[in-house]
């Protein structure tokens, strides 16, 4: 049996007959054996120990009605508040467990050290609350301080705080109610979607994080060099690219697409949720330096709409696992103290609904420039036939033709559109001034795009000819054998030389998603630990 955690203030005294056995001198032989057999013949019985209850998640305890009294409930948690009466204190105690503290009732003389941010085991009685706040509190009758706080110098008190304020403290940011409820609400998406592709039969992968290319042939990448590498220092003379330290430029990768087209080759269908580097120098609510991106590669595949059924299939799934969830449920019913930086409850449920319904429309990138033209006078940027969507001609679609949910535009033009994309085949396709690609583009109300997917050019001379034009190799005779360090995608050239089937995949913006399902205004408040053109605070 597990021993009483009441210490040895609740151990039984010993017996007089021992006490008097101890002062007595050195017993006869006789005496002592007539003693030996008097005490274990009349053993004094040890009473048994009350069971200490294993600590309990917050979560856990709030959702836990017990008709009787519970004794020794154990708890860990911050002391989020702490408030009193001369011989009472009341302690709001948080474990990032529940959007809601527990309330805990401490005699005053047990309150030593229960100062904000402190970190504190606390044991007692689970019992009824003559309180509405909620049904249960614990009546404490052991403090265990483990982690002590100054409470004038710690710089998140229990008031409202601007999220630009949060921003500087991203190291403690997380200990707050709304951003523990967000990380709860990443770990049980990833759960969902890793069962989603494990149901699937997809192979989850680790692409490489540095790499040779920039795949989207944008120039947004950041350059990796160790930080003794003289290369680019004032003063200092470039070193040679034999002696720097992979011998060539390498980069933080901008999509994990490229290497995930070899690894499908070897396995099938595979997917990967990875982190991902772009050096935009944007500063708006929908980009961040680094962000995770959701990326599947689907082999043997010659149509894009199977590539968007999974997709759309894929987020569906998502919303169905996690709409019913205690996570999702908080953000839903949250108060308005809670709530006052986030979209509105009703807001972000028609989301979550819209996430669910059958069906999501699919219109092509021409049919959305005719119903954008339709409208023009509303936009500041006029909708032109082979320009990009503006981020308002994106949320006017969303909003005309998705309502709440979803909705694909395909087929955009290729001048605007990656190389390594299809050119559209079948009717609509023969005007040489027109020609589009097979991709796709997923818009959202409000946020605009979260996801975008293409068929790849599986075929090596075409592939090869759109490359030569845009610059990325020197010309189609390459080979091989031949050294990739100049380009960084000779490789990527060479997986069409030897079986390479038709195939197509997406990215998924994995915060984006998350930003878009939790109402978070600012992507930057949907990751723990921002990073964004000028800042980069630890």
């Amino acid at each position: 049996m597990r021993p009483s955690v009441l210490g040895s203030a609740m151990r039984p005294s010993a017996s007089p007959l021992v006490s008097r056995i101890s002062m007595l001198s050195r017993p006869s032989h006789s005496s002592r054996r007539c003693l030996s057999h008097q005490a274990t013949a009349t053993p004094a019985p040890a009473p048994a120990p009350v069971p200490v209850q294993p600590a309990r998640a917050i979560s856990q305890l709030l959702k836990w009605k017990p008709e009787q009294n519970v004794d020794n409930v154990v708890v860990h948690g911050y002391v989020r508040s702490v408030r009193g009466l001369k011989a009472w204190r009341f302690v709001s105690l948080a474990d990032g467990s529940s959007l809601d503290p527990l309330q805990a009732v401490i005699e005053s003389g047990l309150a030593e050290g229960l100062t904000v941010g402190a970190a504190v085991r606390l044991t007692g009685s689970w019992v009824a609350s003559p309180g509405a706040a909620q049904s249960h509190e614990l009546q404490v009758r052991e403090v265990k301080v483990l982690g002590s706080s100054d409470a004038k110098t710690f710089p998140i008190q229990k008031k409202y705080q601007t999220p630009e304020y949060l921003r500087t403290l991203p190291h403690l940011r997380p200990r707050t109610p709304l951003n523990a409820l967000l990380l709860r609400l990443r770990s049980e998406a990833v759960t969902s979607l890793t069962q989603f592709f494990a149901r699937q039969d997809f192979v989850q992968t680790h692409p490489p994080i540095i790499t040779s290319s920039d795949c989207e042939g944008a120039g947004e990448v950041f350059t990796l060099n160790p930080a003794n590498d003289t290369a680019g220092q004032p003063g200092k003379e470039s070193a040679d690219s034999q002696d720097s330290f992979f011998r060539s430029k390498k980069y933080l990768t901008v999509s994990t697409q490229l290497h995930l087209e070899a690894l499908a080759q070897s396995v099938g269908n595979v997917w990967t949720l990875s982190p991902v580097f772009r050096a935009e120098q944007s500063d708006t609510s929908r980009h961040l330096s680094e962000f995770y991106m959701l990326e599947a590669e689907m082999s043997f595949v010659d149509d894009m709409n199977s590539v968007m059924d999974l997709a759309e299939d894929m987020m569906r799934q998502l919303g169905t696992d996690l709409y019913q969830s205690d996570t999702v449920k908080s953000l839903l019913t949250r108060t308005p103290h809670f709530g006052q930086d986030l979209a509105p409850a009703e807001e972000v449920d028609r989301r979550w609904q819209g996430l669910m319904q059958p069906d999501w429309p699919r219109i092509t990138y021409t049919e959305a420039i005719d119903i954008l033209k339709q409208h023009e006078d509303k936009f500041e940027h006029k909708p032109v036939w082979g320009a990009g969507l503006q981020s308002e001609h994106e949320k006017f679609i969303a909003s005309t033709v998705g309502k709440d949910r979803p909705v694909f535009v395909t087929n955009y033009p290729r001048d605007i559109k990656a190389f390594y994309m299809r050119p559209t085949r079948g009717p609509g396709s023969e005007d040489p001034s027109r020609v589009t690609v097979d991709c796709f583009d997923l818009l959202v109300p409000e946020l605009c795009e979260i996801a975008g997917g293409s068929m790849r050019e599986h075929q090596l001379e075409p592939l090869l000819d759109i490359m030569t034009r845009q610059g990325i190799i020197k010309s189609p005779s390459e080979t091989a054998s031949e050294d990739d360090s100049g380009n960084g995608l000779q490789w990527y050239a060479d997986l069409r030389r030897w079986g390479c089937p038709p195939h197509g995949g997406f990215g998924l913006g994995f915060d984006r998603l998350l930003s878009y399902l939790s109402g978070v205004q600012t992507v930057r408040d949907i990751v723990s630990f921002p990073r964004w053109y000028g800042r980069c605070d630890c």
